[in-house]
């Protein structure tokens, strides 16, 4: 794992969440209680946003992150779009890069970028900082290399960076915010479905909330609540039907994100890991939509 960097001068203004008109900075937005006020910036106006280009005016990014005391930057290219244009995900580089470089000049005091548990590639092993990282996908290398330019960017400013390994976040998932009537699910010869990390959109928030507030941090943390969840469970847990299928040679029954790193900084409750409180999360995330 990386080293340990400390923190500049520690602010004790707002937190800014760069590119927060997705489904994720809609759940920070929905359940952020503090103690840092939350500022949400996005491209294209709207109501109680900055706004702003982050790649062509920088200046307008550095005036709306002074005083800040974290920046997380949620810019960037979503699995889906980079299906369709596997060009467009360099954009994920420069926006991590720019939001490094920016926050540096407005003195924040630490920089958060969005990475992914994709990094990792399909190893059923449960997943440590310290591993080493084969992504399969496009998206995963970039996301990958997005983590070394701006880990490495900060490095050479002095300006403390941490990427967020971010597992599956219920809700922006695939399985209960993808979920159709038709939903099929792999279902191996245990009678198990797939089990992934997951964390509910209320106990992301807090963890956020918390590694804001925190003195020094590693350059990259896991983001997942303890455990693994079965997707079949989650959906039971939401009663929402699914139809089992045989799971195919090589479907990979469990890929599980290690969370000792984080849970250094944050105490989990028991529930946060169950199927059961991650559906009674996105349950309040949909109603305050």
């Amino acid at each position: 794992m990386a080293s340990m960097i400390s923190d500049r001068q520690a602010g004790n203004g707002a937190v800014l969440v760069l590119g927060a008109s997705g489904k994720l900075g809609a759940m920070l937005r929905g359940f952020w209680q503090g103690p840092q006020r939350l500022i949400c910036h996005s491209r294209i106006a709207q109501p109680d946003f900055v706004t702003y280009d982050l790649l062509d005016e920088p200046a307008m990014a550095v005036a709306s992150m002074r005083g800040a005391q974290a920046v997380i930057c949620l810019s960037g290219v979503t699995p889906a779009r980079a299906a369709q244009d596997t060009s467009a995900m360099t954009l994920n580089i420069d926006l991590a890069q720019a939001a490094v470089t920016l926050a540096y000049q407005a003195g924040v005091s630490r920089v958060f970028v969005a990475s992914s548990a994709a990094v990792y590639g399909t190893s059923d092993k449960v997943l440590s900082e310290d591993d080493v990282c084969t992504p399969v996908s496009d998206y995963g290398r970039a996301k990958l290399e997005m983590e070394q330019v701006a880990c490495t960017q900060g490095q050479a400013l002095g300006q403390p960076v941490t990427a967020l390994r971010i597992g599956n976040v219920a809700g922006a998932d695939a399985i209960l915010g993808g979920w159709t009537r038709s939903m099929h699910l792999d279902q191996f010869a245990d009678g198990s479905t797939p089990q992934r990390s997951y964390i509910g959109p209320d106990t992301l928030t807090r963890v956020l909330s918390t590694l804001c507030q925190a003195p020094s941090l590693p350059e990259v943390i896991n983001i997942a609540a303890p455990g693994a969840i079965e997707m079949g469970a989650l959906l039971d847990a939401a009663q929402l039907p699914w139809v089992p299928r045989p799971a195919q040679l090589g479907a990979i029954a469990k890929v599980a994100l290690c969370t000792r790193s984080l849970e250094r900084y944050v105490d989990f409750r028991p529930r946060d890991s169950t199927a059961e409180g991650m559906v009674s999360e996105w349950r309040m995330f949909r109603a305050r939509e």
